[in-house]
């Protein structure tokens, strides 16, 4: 049986598309308004753990993060979305190290575990977009510096964590279960 089958495959596409199309529109328009990067950690985050929570996969969540990478660079949204790549590995490496499936058990335990995980991964999302591509930038400066920029990616990260948290607890809720939940009906 394969790793991944077709509807992860399909959720992976989903999550990914949705991520870099909602930054590709609204990032930006954000970003010139406010001079404040977080609203694509907090469009990216809230993904992120609506995949996670879905798939319940590793890898799935790198694929995610690549997929919308992959529409977001070549489309004008900057070589610096090459940070939220690095931020979903990381976020998909945490996870996978805690478990997907123990993350998901209890909605205390995922809405602690995934916003320590989410303001982790956006810390990193900042603190390498900063280094790596605002070096020497008057905007890096106005905000104190990587640690600075890093945090203002923080302040998206617990939006987003919030966000997807609040999401994946009012799914629960409803009784919607992934397809790793189910049953298996033979």
């Amino acid at each position: 049986m394969p790793y991944l089958n077709t509807r992860d495959l399909a959720a992976i596409a989903i999550c990914g598309a949705l991520w870099g199309v909602l930054n590709l529109l609204f990032a930006p328009i954000f970003f010139r308004a406010t001079g404040m990067p977080f609203l694509c950690d907090l469009i990216g985050f809230a993904v992120l753990i609506l995949g996670a929570w879905w798939i319940r996969k590793p890898g799935a969540i790198t694929t995610i993060g690549f997929i919308a990478t992959a529409i977001n660079v070549p489309l004008g949204g900057g070589v610096q979305f090459l940070g939220f790549a690095v931020a979903a590995i990381f976020f998909d490496l945490v996870v996978a190290g805690i478990g997907y499936q123990r993350v998901f058990k209890k909605p205390a335990l995922t809405t602690a575990s995934m916003m320590v995980v989410t303001v982790a991964s956006a810390a990193v999302a900042g603190a390498i977009i900063a280094a790596v591509f605002m070096v020497g930038a008057p905007l890096l400066a106005q905000w104190g510096g990587i640690a600075g920029w890093a945090g203002l990616h923080v302040i998206g990260g617990v939006i987003g964590g919030f966000i997807g948290t609040t999401l994946v607890s009012a799914l629960k809720k409803r009784r919607i279960t992934v397809y790793s939940e189910r049953p298996n009906k033979r």
